[in-house]
């Protein structure tokens, strides 16, 4: 495989597809889970992630109890906000300074892998006691090179509706879970239904659905193409075929949304689910853990829509990884199994969808206070998790996604027709994808 310095600043990602959520945190350090200073002659491991504070107390927790299982071993913790995260990774590895165990994204690992810097724990499979093969077997495939296992998931969730059912109740609509399980939760009775939610009463205004976290996140849109057969990529991310007839309709299904009928929010707008200005909202499972704390609107969750093909979901991807250059390989390897570990997983579980079997079905994952109701946790997440879609990152990816994000700066502004600000996008990425 061609090996490449990593001086040169790598790609950003599309925060949709951090599979983890919340990305906003602020930068902090810890000495310890439990804040002691550790002995001299201590073996001081470095972990990263780009959790909020809630995400890090889990992780404390979890620390703690490696600490005390593994004496002489002390970890130390840093958040970095997710924008500046694959940056803060490549001056660190410039510098032969990186963490020794580390969250990645499905974004950052085709890149990592390019540059030779993650280390390989395929030896897990050897771990009786580890259980592997409780690993649901498809969101292990990122992380596979060859016979090598370059990591392991913590979190895969599914884009899934969140929907404001106290809005759909008050309009005298029919849920979208209960249109799911009779087969008739489409797209177009999606575009019905946010037009029936929308309210354009300046005091009142409720915008049917929105479709964007942060204005960036457009690869949530990726499904209606899915559900139709086609999508943004061919399979192996070598070519943008966004510009075929699914490509033109998803624009063309925005527009309408934003500036014929009003359903949908303009760029720019300050609007938030949990605020209850929104009917129908697409993100991650791990938006839960924030949908939680709603307290003035009932709320659930349900499938995305289906096209010809039914529904295809986007699914996230965040893991741990092992720097190649640790310099405390054996003791690193030991906090990534223990991260990774039944255990860990379970803890964790309570803000991520896990990728271990076991506890994708467990009760405790199931049953988090203020979750969604079991039936449509089932309908929504585990029911469509094997049809959902992991978007590969490419070695190109920042150039590739702020190519896309101009043509969705040109439908914002509506500079130019569905049809031919697509033929632009194709025109520009593929140029991208086949420069060497």
């Amino acid at each position: 495989m061609k090996r490449t310095k990593l001086a040169i600043p790598l790609a950003a990602m599309v925060a949709l597809t951090v599979g983890c959520g919340d990305s906003g945190s602020t930068a902090g350090t810890g000495s310890s889970a439990s804040g002691s200073p550790g002995q001299k002659g201590d073996v001081e491991l470095k972990f990263m992630m780009w959790g909020n504070q809630a995400h890090m107390d889990v992780y404390n927790g979890l620390i703690d109890g490696f600490q005390k299982a593994n004496p002489g071993i002390r970890v130390t913790m840093e958040s970095v906000p997710f924008a500046d995260y694959q940056q803060k990774i490549s001056v660190l590895a410039a510098g032969k300074s990186l963490p020794d165990v580390a969250w990645v994204s499905e974004r950052m690992v085709p890149q990592f892998k390019e540059n030779g810097i993650l280390g390989d724990v395929s030896e897990f499979k050897d771990d009786a006691e580890f259980k592997l093969d409780d690993y649901i077997p498809s969101t292990l495939d990122l992380f596979r090179d060859g016979d090598k296992l370059l990591g392991l998931p913590f979190s895969t969730p599914p884009v899934v509706m969140f929907y404001n059912k106290t809005l759909f109740d008050k309009a005298g609509l029919t849920d979208p879970n209960t249109l799911a399980k009779e087969g008739k939760w489409t797209w177009a009775e999606f575009e019905k239904s946010a037009q029936a939610l929308t309210n354009k009463d300046v005091q009142n205004r409720v915008y049917g659905a929105n479709f964007f976290r942060d204005w960036k996140t457009w690869v949530t849109l990726s499904s209606y193409s899915w559900s139709n057969g086609s999508g943004p990529f061919n399979k192996d991310i070598t070519e943008f075929t966004w510009d075929d007839q699914y490509g033109v309709e998803t624009f063309q299904m925005l527009e309408r949304m934003m500036f014929t009928d009003g359903s949908h929010p303009k760029a720019g707008e300050q609007v938030s689910f949990d605020a209850g200005n929104v009917g129908m909202f697409f993100d991650v499972y791990s938006y839960v853990s924030k949908a939680r704390d709603i307290k003035d609107f009932e709320w659930s969750i349900a499938p995305t829509p289906s096209g010809s093909q039914g529904s295809a979901p986007m699914l996230g991807q965040a893991g741990y990884a092992l720097f190649s250059d640790s310099k405390h390989p054996e003791e690193a390897k030991k906090l990534l199994k223990y991260f990774a570990s039944q255990e860990g997983i379970q803890a964790t579980s309570t803000y991520f969808v896990p990728p271990r079997t076991t506890v994708l079905n467990s009760d405790e994952f199931i049953n988090q206070p203020n979750n969604p109701s079991k039936e449509h946790i089932l309908q929504a997440v585990i029911d469509e998790m094997p049809k959902a879609r992991i978007l590969p990152g490419h070695v190109r990816w920042q150039n590739i996604d702020n190519a896309i994000l101009q043509g969705f700066d040109r439908l914002f502004g509506k500079v130019s027709p569905a049809e031919e600000n697509v033929k632009k996008i194709a025109d520009e990425v593929n140029a991208i994808m086949k420069a060497k």
